[in-house]
């Protein structure tokens, strides 16, 4: 046997790579499709912050990444682990830069700043600990999703801002994004002027208005059972001081009412770690709410492309329109009011009428040169639009079923609690 037929055909086969070479090149060069199956990112331990500045203070929260390259073959420089501060608006600018850099790309939502969709005793303040607690996790969140993109996660301002500490707001703005972001007037024009929208853009945009519709009914149904379930629990704590208070003028009943309030008054207190865990599932529903607009805005980045196309066509159909005028001018051989007006007027010379018919073959050609490449930039546009949608709606049902699922189960062990709860009352009432 060969000496290369001996070898492990379990061993990894090791990258050779030169010494100036990134982690994210030989990731490629290894075959990964995105980041997360060769690095692990995490947000954690949110830390709040002051700065003053013109005698005016900033208060402010920032969360520390920490990425890890979890395989070894790439991981050529240090250990391959790397941890920064970013504030919240730093996550903003991230996602507006993929935004406008991405148009065709359903970007995955930010969590929301401030509390909403909430029961009447949740807190109400963005520097809540419980809320800035869940704030941390969509962030996370928000990371994993771009990390598992096949796309976005390619990309080197998203990379950089996982690991580049300083400048990295500097190196973003110098990519000149805000330049090809389409403004909302535009864009609201050309949803009323398209003359012949894409089916499937209009079905999608009615799909996400009912999707931010539905799961905001949703919210507000929850909301409005959990202000029930707290009651229900505190009532339950009023069983258990009845109970106790009626156990200090009872002998033989004494120990057995004692013990009935003491599981009343349990069971009342867990309110508060049940409505904790809820909140957990109503930010993985106001994710998928906040999608809707993200499928939004793919559809106006759709439209405004689709209304450049149809300018760009009934730009060459006008020039074409004109040639033939001039045509028929110089043929003589039907009537028009421009006919009248050079026999009133005089008309155009043969020399200039050729002239002018020179230029305008001109203006054709480079007008369909522009036909043709705003029909391909936008047909691409359609093409890419339509494969990520696809792939949204793949991980949307994933995730709403693991959601929905998840959601069942907590509610079944929360009747058992309270089964459990009554059947000890019971055992303890029995002993009387």
């Amino acid at each position: 046997m060969e000496e290369s037929d001996r070898s492990s055909p379990s061993t990894p086969e090791l990258l050779s790579y030169s010494a100036d070479e990134e982690p994210l090149e030989l990731a490629k060069k290894a075959g990964k499709k995105n980041l997360l199956q060769w690095m692990e990112i995490t947000v954690s331990e949110p830390e709040k912050r002051t700065v003053t500045s013109m005698k005016v203070q900033d208060t402010f929260y920032v969360y520390l990444i920490e990425t890890r390259i979890t395989d070894n073959s790439l991981a050529c420089k240090g250990d391959g682990t790397t941890s920064l501060w970013r504030r919240y608006n730093e996550f903003e600018l991230l996602r507006n830069y993929l935004e406008c850099t991405y148009p065709a790309l359903v970007i995955p939502p930010l969590p929301e700043k401030k509390p909403s969709y909430l029961w009447q005793g949740a807190p109400t303040d963005k520097f809540d600990p419980e809320f800035v607690e869940r704030r941390r996790a969509a962030l996370e969140i928000f990371l994993l999703r771009l990390a598992a993109h096949p796309i976005l996660s390619q990309d080197r301002m998203f990379i950089s801002f996982l690991q580049q500490d300083e400048g990295w707001k500097e190196t973003v703005y110098s990519t000149d994004f805000q330049s090809k972001s389409e403004s909302r007037l535009k864009a609201l024009s050309a949803a009323y002027r398209l003359k012949k929208p894409e089916k499937r853009f209009e079905e999608l945009k009615n799909y996400s208005n009912e999707l931010e519709s539905n799961i905001a009914n949703l919210l507000k149904i929850r909301a409005r059972m959990a202000d029930k379930v707290y009651g229900i629990h505190k009532v339950h704590s009023n069983y258990g001081r009845v109970f106790c208070e009626w156990s200090g003028i009872e002998k033989e009943m004494a120990e057995p009412l004692k013990s009935c309030g003491h599981y009343m008054n349990v069971y009342g207190q867990t309110v508060e770690g049940i409505l904790e865990e809820e909140e957990q599932y109503a930010d993985q529903l106001k994710e998928y709410m906040a999608f809707a607009d993200s499928l939004r805005t793919v559809c106006r980045k759709y439209e405004c492309m689709q209304y450049d196309f149809e300018r760009a066509e009934d730009n060459l159909t006008n020039k074409q329109i004109q040639k033939e005028q001039l045509n028929l001018g110089k043929a003589g051989s039907s009537f028009s009011l421009t006919g009248m007006k050079s026999k009133i007027f005089g008309g155009d010379t043969p020399e200039q009428r050729e002239q002018k018919i020179k230029q305008l073959e001109e203006q054709i050609k480079q007008a369909d040169v522009d036909l043709r490449k705003v029909g391909e930039e936008t047909q691409k546009f359609i093409d890419t639009a339509l494969r990520d949608i696809d792939r949204f709606k793949r991980q949307k049902v994933k995730d709403l079923k693991e959601i929905f699922t998840n959601y069942a189960i907590m509610q079944i062990k929360q009747c058992k609690k309270g089964i459990a709860v009554w059947t000890s009352a019971k055992d303890c009432l029995t002993k009387m």
